[in-house]
């Protein structure tokens, strides 16, 4: 990656996220594009599309998801695993689109 790619960081808040955010700052990049749900909900795809045709992105990493503990997860497995599924196919989908050059999908066991 060039030192001014624009770099997309879905969930740049949570814990992998937030640690490649950490050390692509530590290593000069400053064209992170970062938005958090009630800026970008990437189960909607319009919203996810309008995103990526305005930013176009050079590079993303996937490590949005719902998320959630063990008994939040056999409470309610069905949830989980379709606004995930909306989240990756949206993301991946207008990444792809948009001529992103490379994207890193994060996916989770927990699902």
């Amino acid at each position: 990656m060039e030192i001014d790619s624009k770099i997309f960081i879905a969930g740049h808040r949570g814990l992998v996220g937030s640690a490649i955010s950490r050390q692509l700052l530590s290593n000069g990049h400053t064209n992170l594009l970062t938005r958090s749900r009630a800026q970008l909900d990437l189960r909607i795809q319009k919203d996810v599309d309008d995103f990526f045709a305005e930013e176009r992105p050079d590079y993303v990493f996937l490590g949005a998801a719902k998320v959630g503990g063990i008994g939040y997860n056999k409470a309610i497995p069905a949830d989980f695993i379709r606004e995930n599924l909306q989240i990756q196919t949206n993301v991946i989908d207008a990444a792809y689109r948009n001529g992103c050059k490379k994207l890193l999908f994060l996916g989770s066991a927990c699902i």
